[in-house]
C-alpha cells in the first residue's frame, strides 16, 4: 500500500473515531428481557429513522451516512440487533429475531422521541421489519407510529434455489400490509425479481412506491470496491430517504389489518456448499435462447444441436462472473478441436459497456450474446449471478450450477468430455 494510501486510511479512521463521538448510546429494554442497544444521531424535526443493519453487520459507512442524515435535519437510530441478542453476522441471524420485540422497539421509540418512526432496513433486514409490523398492526391496526418501512434491495426469498427453480419467497412477504418504499439499484439479482416480488407484497395489502438506481450494484454505499459513480450516488442516499419519507406521508393514512400469520416457518441457509456442477434438477428442456452476438450476428441455441453447449449468465458488475470468465477462456480453448461451445449471455447492460469491458478487463473468443430487456433471463429463471447451464448434444440441460468457479478444474472437464464423447 503506498505511503499516500495508508494516510488517507489513517484520516478516515480519525475522522471515525473523532465523529462518532456525536453518538449518544442507548438502550431500549422489552418486556421480553432483551434490551436493544442503538446509538443515536440527534436532528430536530417530526420524523426518526430506525436504521436496521442487513446481514453484514455494521459498517463504518453507516456511521458517515448517519451523520449526513442528521446534519439534513433527519434524527437517526443504528439498530445493531446482532449485538443485542448476541447473534452471528449472517444471513439467518435476521431471521431469528422476534416480531414481537421489533413491534415492541418501534413504539417504545415513538413513544421516547415523539416522533413518527420510519423504519429502514437492507437486504434481509426487511423480514423481520415486515414481521415487526405485521405485529405492530395485530396490537392495534389504526396504529400511527410507525409511517413506513422502507426497504433498500431488500431479500424477500427463502434461499438461493437449484437453477431453473423459481424461488421461494419468505411467506410473510405475501401476507403482510404496509406502507413500503422500495429502493432498488438495477446492477442486482434483486431487479429482475420485482415482478415477482412487488406483486407479492402487494397481494397482502401493501401499497408499494419503488425507485430504481441506474447504474449501481448491491451494497452500493458500503462496498469495498465501489467505483466513483457508486460513491457519488452514495453521498445521494440521504436525499433518497428523505424524498421516500415525504412519499409515505403523503400516502392517504388507513386502518392496515395483518395479513394471515403462516404456520409455516423458513429460515435462510448459511451452509455454503462447495460450487462445482450438480445434475440439473429442473425441466431438461432449455428455454428458448435466439439472440445477437457483439458482431450483430444471430445466435440461436438451435445451431448447436450435435453440440455440448455451455450457457453462462453474467454481467461487468458482478465479481464472481468476472472472476471466473478467464478459467472459462481456459476451458474453450481446451476443447477447442471437439464440439463443445460457450456462449456468454451478458444481462442487460449497453452494448458499448460491454465492449469496454472485453477491451479492457476481459478478452474472450466465444460468443458473447446480448440479452438486452433481460427476456432470456427472465425465460431461464436466473436467479443467482453468475448462473450456467451445460447442455447435451441432445439439446438437453445435464448439469447446471450457480455462483463462480475455476471452470478448467480436473473434475468439470471430466464431466464435459464424458458429454463431448457420447
Amino acid at each position: 500500500m503506498s505511503s499516500m494510501r495508508i494516510i488517507s486510511t489513517l484520516l478516515l479512521l480519525l475522522f471515525l473515531c473523532h465523529n462518532s463521538l456525536a453518538a449518544e448510546q442507548g438502550s431500549i429494554s422489552l418486556s421480553s428481557g432483551n434490551d436493544i442497544n442503538y446509538s443515536r444521531y440527534a436532528a430536530e424535526g417530526s420524523d426518526l429513522i430506525l436504521w436496521f443493519y442487513s446481514e453484514a453487520g455494521p459498517q463504518s459507512h453507516d456511521i458517515l451516512l448517519a451523520q449526513a442524515i442528521a446534519k439534513a435535519g433527519t434524527e437517526i437510530w443504528l439498530i445493531d440487533l446482532f449485538a443485542s441478542y448476541f447473534l452471528p453476522v449472517a444471513l439467518s441471524s435476521m431471521d431469528n429475531i422476534p416480531a414481537a420485540d421489533i413491534s415492541e422497539l418501534i413504539r417504545l421509540a415513538q413513544a421516547k422521541s415523539g416522533k413518527t418512526i420510519y423504519a429502514v432496513g437492507t437486504g434481509r433486514a426487511a423480514i423481520p421489519l415486515l414481521r415487526g409490523t405485521q405485529q405492530l398492526q395485530r396490537l392495534d391496526s389504526a396504529d400511527q407510529s410507525l409511517g413506513g418501512l422502507i426497504l433498500i434491495s431488500p431479500k424477500f426469498y427463502v434461499s438461493t434455489p437449484e437453477p431453473g427453480q423459481q424461488g421461494k419467497l419468505m411467506p410473510v412477504v405475501s401476507n403482510s400490509n404496509a406502507l413500503i418504499f422500495v429502493i432498488q439499484p438495477k446492477e442486482s439479482p434483486w431487479f429482475w425479481k420485482l415482478d415477482h416480488t412487488l406483486p407479492a407484497l402487494q397481494q397482502g395489502g401493501s401499497d408499494v412506491f419503488l425507485q430504481l438506481i441506474n447504474d449501481v450494484r448491491d451494497r452500493f454505499y458500503f462496498r469495498p470496491d465501489a467505483d466513483a459513480y457508486e460513491d457519488s450516488v452514495s453521498k445521494q442516499l440521504p436525499m433518497m430517504l428523505r424524498q421516500a419519507i415525504s412519499g409515505l406521508k403523503n400516502f392517504p393514512k388507513k386502518s392496515r389489518t395483518p395479513g394471515q400469520q403462516s404456520a409455516e416457518t423458513f429460515s435462510a441457509d448459511n451452509i455454503r456448499k462447495v460450487k462445482k456442477l450438480r445434475p440439473h434438477k429442473a425441466n431438461p428442456i432449455p428455454p428458448a435462447l435466439a439472440l445477437a452476438d457483439m458482431n450483430s450476428q444471430q445466435v440461436d441455441l438451435e445451431d448447436y444441436k450435435n453440440s455440448v453447449v455451455l450457457v453462462n449468465f453474467w454481467a461487468s458488475w458482478c465479481p464472481p462472473c468476472v472472476h471466473e470468465m478467464p478459467s472459462m477462456q481456459r476451458l474453450q480453448d481446451h476443447f477447442t478441436n471437439d464440439k463443445f461451445i460457450i456462449l456468454g449471455v451478458n444481462m442487460a447492460e449497453k452494448k458499448p459497456v460491454i465492449e469496454e469491458f472485453l477491451k479492457t478487463k476481459v478478452s474472450v473468443s466465444f460468443p458473447v450474446l446480448l440479452d438486452t430487456d433481460g427476456a432470456a433471463l427472465k425465460r431461464w429463471q436466473v436467479f443467482a449471478f453468475p448462473s450456467s447451464y451445460l447442455i447435451d448434444k441432445k439439446g438437453r440441460i445435464r448439469y447446471s450450477l450457480f455462483g463462480s468457479i475455476e471452470w478448467d478444474n480436473s473434475d468439470t472437464l471430466s464431466v464435459i468430455r464424458q458429454l463431448v464423447n457420447e
